[in-house]
């Protein structure tokens, strides 16, 4: 049977909740990397690489992996850039899954308060969506939104609202911080924060869903755990911290 477009477009919706943690993760050196293995239905599904560079973009890869590539390959790159305050400026992702590739951009000017949205289809080089709209004069992307949350470093029973966007869509995200739980990874055992982003549901993402961020509770901070509860025909999907340089 094949990968059905629910779980296939779950991972392509991880690739940028990756991302995040990652953004959310304390800098002590001027480039960082950090690795995620991610789990569907009890198999290892795919591999997800996201990079700080030392002019603090976000570099990130997703594939698919073993039985899930053979069944339906995803290779996509996601990149964004960034303003003081994790304001984004730029958002691209080139995307290719299965058949399906895209090339997708969006500019954000902060002054202006306008951003600039536009889908290309890579088969057939025809835009498949343009779109212009107002934003506020600071938005982040999800990463950023999940790097200042990671600044603010909220407590459980704090709640939160940052102004996200992807360049065609706008709104307040809600952000729990729920409670204190034991992580295990593949690097080690990890006392926790966890936190609930209400991005599905119609607010961000069309999709029926949860999102859950597990973030270490100590000085490092870590994103140890990302987790996306869907409806049960897809499952849940689960990316967990694997090394980080």
């Amino acid at each position: 049977m094949l990968l059905s477009p629910a779980p296939r477009r779950a991972l392509a919706v991880l690739a940028l909740f990756s991302a995040a943690p990652l953004a959310a993760w304390q800098a002590h050196t001027p480039s960082e990397s950090l690795y995620f293995g991610v789990e569907w239905r009890f198999v290892r599904a795919g591999d997800v690489q996201a990079n700080w560079t030392e002019d603090k973009n976000l570099d990130l890869k997703l594939r698919t992996v073993g039985l899930v590539a053979t069944l339906f390959k995803v290779e996509d790159s996601y990149r964004s850039t960034y303003d003081p305050g994790f304001c984004a400026t730029a958002i691209s992702l080139d995307l290719h899954e299965g058949r399906r590739n895209r090339d997708v951009k969006a500019t954000i000017d902060r002054n202006a308060r306008r951003s600039s949205f536009i889908e290309k289809d890579l088969n057939t080089g025809a835009t498949t969506l343009a779109k212009e709209m107002e934003v506020p004069a600071c938005v982040h992307d999800v990463a950023g939104a999940l790097r200042k949350l990671r600044q603010m470093k909220p407590e459980p029973g704090a709640v939160t609202e940052l102004p996200v966007s992807d360049g065609k869509k706008v709104v307040m995200a809600r952000v729990e911080a729920q409670q204190r739980e034991t992580v295990r990874t593949p690097l080690g055992q990890y006392s926790a924060i966890r936190y609930e982003a209400f991005l599905f549901n119609g607010v961000f993402y069309g999709r029926k869903g949860r999102l859950f961020v597990w973030i270490s509770d100590d000085d490092k901070r870590l994103p140890v755990q990302i987790r996306i509860q869907l409806p049960f025909y897809v499952g849940t999907i689960t990316l967990q911290l694997e090394k980080a340089q």
